[in-house]
């Protein structure tokens, strides 16, 4: 009898979360297609070069880069918009305002909308996502109830011979949790960029190098990438 053939598309920014979940989907398939997607981040080219790093480290089956060039026109966020500031991590906890400005509306909607074209148009019946809703800045994309919510759409709105599945291996786990998972399981964090502001020298002050930061300490494992004013990463 012939086995049944896993596949699997995994959503890669380049971040430490999204690098563990493609290294979980990689064990889990038989066969793996990393998406990337631009839309105009500050961080863009960095994350590109995370990105081709992490294929090169992980061999997958096919791998695929769309733009999206609409988001920094269209799209009201400080990571697509450089007249805006990105605000520290301190800043953001003294601030009132229920979501930080970091924050890009729906992105992970468009994401996993996308990815569910090309999954059902590939015949992929699973799509990964390294969304982590505990120890995040409570963005609404990265809810629970959300990926169920779009888990429903995707069954409603493609065939009905086919089933996509929506597979967020990290949310509930804390970052410390995924920093420990991703050791144990070998995932080069050397190649992965988390900075929301800069090209070069990751910022350690902005919420994704202060969460990093903490959950490599928390973890008791040595961050490979130096962020300024944390010496040597750890």
């Amino acid at each position: 009898m012939k086995k049944n053939v896993s596949k699997a598309i995994v959503l890669v920014s380049g971040g430490m979360d999204s690098l563990v979940s493609a290294c979980i989907a990689k064990q889990d398939n038989d066969e793996v297609i990393l998406l990337h997607i631009n839309y105009g981040q500050r961080t863009e080219w960095r994350e590109l070069i995370s990105f081709q790093e992490i294929c090169k480290y992980l061999q997958p089956t096919d791998s695929k880069i769309i733009s999206l060039n609409f988001f920094k026109d269209l799209i009201i966020s400080s990571l697509t918009d450089r007249n805006m500031n990105i605000p520290t991590h301190e800043e953001n906890k003294q601030n009132s305002v229920i979501l930080p400005n970091t924050y890009v509306p729906f992105r992970n909607g468009i994401f996993l909308s996308i990815a569910a074209g090309i999954a059902e148009s590939l015949l992929v019946n699973k799509i990964y996502i390294g969304a982590v809703e505990i120890d995040g800045s409570g963005y609404p994309d990265c809810r629970k109830t959300f990926f169920d919510t779009m888990q429903i759409a995707i069954n409603n709105g493609t065939g009905n011979d086919f089933n996509i599945e929506i597979v967020t291996p990290l949310l509930s786990l804390s970052k410390a949790d995924i920093v420990s998972l991703g050791a144990k399981i070998n995932a080069p964090f050397e190649l992965s960029w988390s900075c929301y502001k800069n090209n070069d020298l990751q910022c350690g002050t902005c919420d994704s190098c202060v969460l990093r930061t903490k959950a490599f300490l928390e973890a008791g494992v040595i961050d490979p990438i130096l962020q300024k004013g944390v010496p040597n990463g750890k």
